[in-house]
């Protein structure tokens, strides 16, 4: 298998770590059969190369131990949350809780924090994302956390995306790394600059997010008849980040190489399910990065 290094091949792996484990929670078969399934339009892997895979996903989980002390598994962030939508951000947050992190946070607005609040004893809720201050405030934060899931229920508000920017600005100056889903995804397609080139980034754009992006960073209208060359393309012109094309055959990329995964899921297309996988992600993205390349290698 080929050996993948740096902060942008770990996160991609990260990415694929992530789908796996969505299927074995969504159908708890047995590991061969999952794996049949997973690759059954790819005839061409074999089943020695899909344990492999599923080794890579063993070797980013860090094993439980007595010595461990709280947050040690991750300290996610998730920012978005307002008035209209305070499902998703909840969603984002526990996920990253059911997946493994012992410490949740949500930065979203005043009034969304009581409801989101309401939701879970479990969460961290700071009322602060539409506050005069609100980077400042977001910023004391950022040395006790992980990663930042940027996006979920945060909306189009312009006070909101203004402060999103400078979060974004911050966690980059720190070398945080950011999952960027929903309306984030509709703010870097406004100002592209703001992850371009930063290789601890992962976007998770379903196919109408994924062609605004591409159509706004390389000005040219989106070719579906080769979507795995396209998010390959979108990568590279974005600085070769983390790329998760979402749809029947999720594909990512980080500029270099382009893994496909073709497990099943489920039928419907309802509201939350995006955010399920950002949460997952924001996790699963620390475990990569502490695992090191010495293990992820395959």
């Amino acid at each position: 298998m080929i050996a993948w290094g740096g902060a942008g091949a770990l996160a991609t792996r990260a990415a694929f770590a992530a789908l796996l484990l969505s299927a074995l929670a969504l159908y708890w078969l047995p590991l061969r059969a999952v794996l049949e399934r997973a690759f059954s339009l790819h005839k061409a892997h074999s089943i020695k190369d899909m344990e492999n895979t599923f080794q890579l996903v063993r070797n980013i989980i860090p094993p439980l131990s007595a010595k461990k002390y709280k947050g040690q598994d991750g300290r996610i962030g998730v920012v978005g949350g307002c008035q209209e939508y305070t499902g998703a951000p909840y969603f984002a947050a526990i996920s990253a809780l059911k997946v493994g992190a012992d410490l949740s946070h949500v930065f979203c607005t005043k009034d969304a924090a009581p409801v989101i609040k309401s939701y879970s004893p479990e969460l961290i809720v700071h009322p602060v994302l539409d506050s005069p201050h609100a980077v400042r405030d977001v910023e004391t934060w950022l040395t006790r956390l992980h990663t930042l899931v940027v996006g979920p229920g945060l909306g189009r508000d312009d006070v909101l995306l203004e402060n999103v920017k400078g979060i974004l600005e911050k966690s980059k100056a720190r070398g945080i790394p950011v999952v960027i889903d929903a309306d984030g995804l509709w703010l870097i397609a406004q100002q592209p600059s703001l992850i371009q080139g930063y290789r601890k980034a992962v976007l998770t754009p379903n196919y109408m997010e994924f062609t605004r992006l591409y159509e706004a960073v390389l000005r040219d209208p989106l070719d579906s008849s080769s979507h795995d060359g396209a998010v390959l393309r979108l990568s590279q012109a974005l600085g070769n980040l983390t790329i998760v094309q979402k749809g029947e055959r999720d594909v990512i990329s980080d500029g270099d190489r382009v893994l496909v995964c073709g497990l099943e899921g489920s039928s419907r297309r309802c509201g939350g399910q995006g955010d399920l996988l950002s949460g997952s992600l924001g996790v699963l993205v620390h475990w990569a990065l502490l695992a090191g390349s010495e293990k992820t290698d395959g």
